[in-house]
C-alpha cells in the first residue's frame, strides 16, 4: 500500500521514460507517479504503462495521477490494476473521493495550500492522504514553486489522523530541511530531480532520496529530545 502508514517515503513523480522506473526503485524510491493527465508534459498514455511497467508494478508501488478524470478514465485506470494508488490533483470534490473510496480505491487528494485559512479543506475529504502541493491558479502540480512549511505542520496539528505527503517545490537541496521541519509521511517530487520535463537525473534522485530520509531521522531525533527535555 502506498502511503504505508507505518513507513517514511519518497515518491518521484512524473516518469516519461518507463526504463527509468526500475532504477528508480533500485534507488530506494518507495513510488513512482504515473501521470495520465493528457495535458501534462509529463504524460505518460494508459497503454504505454500497461505494456511497459507490468512487471515493475508487480513489486513496487505505482501512481496513478489525474486530473479531473472522466469515468472512463477511472475505469480504465482502476481495471488496469497496476496502481496503488489514484492521485487525484484536480478539482475533484469530496463526493468524487468518496464514490472512489467505495469502489475499494486507495486515493490521495492534492490540494494547493495557499494560506492558514486553505488547510480547512482537508477536512472535507474522506480519504486518508492529502498531498501538499503549493498554490499555483491555473495550473495542476509540477511548477517547481514551494508553500510555507510551516503550514504542513500546522496541517498536521489540524488533523493528526490524515497521512500528508508533501509536495512543491522540493529538491535535493531543500528536502532535508523541508523534512526535518515538516515531518511528513512521504514527500513527492517531479521538477525538482529533472534534467528536461519527464526525463529524472537519477544522480538526482538518488540524492534527494538520501536527503530525505537524513531528515526524517534528524527530526526523529529532535522530537527524542524535546520529550527528554520534557
Amino acid at each position: 500500500m502506498f502511503p504505508d502508514p507505518h513507513r517514511r517515503s519518497v515518491k518521484i513523480c512524473g516518469i516519461t521514460q518507463p526504463q527509468q522506473a526500475a532504477v528508480i526503485f533500485a534507488l530506494g524510491a518507495d513510488a513512482v507517479g504515473i501521470n495520465l493527465w493528457p495535458k501534462s508534459k509529463r504524460h505518460m498514455p494508459l497503454e504505454v504503462a500497461v505494456n511497459s511497467l507490468q512487471n515493475v508494478a508487480a513489486k513496487n508501488a505505482l501512481v496513478a495521477v489525474l486530473v479531473n478524470p472522466d469515468a472512463a478514465l477511472l475505469d480504465a485506470a482502476i481495471s488496469s490494476q497496476l496502481f496503488q494508488a489514484l492521485q487525484l490533483h484536480g478539482d475533484e470534490a469530496p463526493a468524487d473521493v468518496e464514490r472512489l473510496m467505495k469502489r475499494g480505491v486507495n486515493v490521495i487528494k492534492a490540494l494547493q495550500v495557499r494560506d492558514a485559512a486553505s488547510l480547512a479543506q482537508i477536512g472535507e475529504f474522506p480519504c486518508d492522504s492529502i498531498l501538499l502541493d503549493a498554490y499555483n491558479p491555473g495550473t495542476y502540480g509540477g511548477g517547481g514553486h514551494a508553500f510555507p512549511w510551516e503550514l504542513a505542520v500546522r496541517a498536521k496539528e489540524m488533523f493528526p489522523t490524515k497521512h500528508f505527503l508533501l509536495s512543491g517545490g522540493l529538491t535535493p537541496e531543500n528536502v532535508r530541511q523541508a523534512v526535518e521541519q515538516t515531518q511528513p509521511l512521504a514527500v513527492d517530487v517531479a521538477s525538482g530531480v529533472e534534467s528536461l520535463p519527464g526525463s529524472k537525473d537519477l544522480l538526482q534522485v538518488a540524492r534527494f532520496i538520501s536527503e530525505a530520509r537524513d531528515g526524517w531521522a534528524a527530526g526523529s531525533i529532535q522530537q527524542v529530545k524535546v520529550a527528554e527535555e520534557g
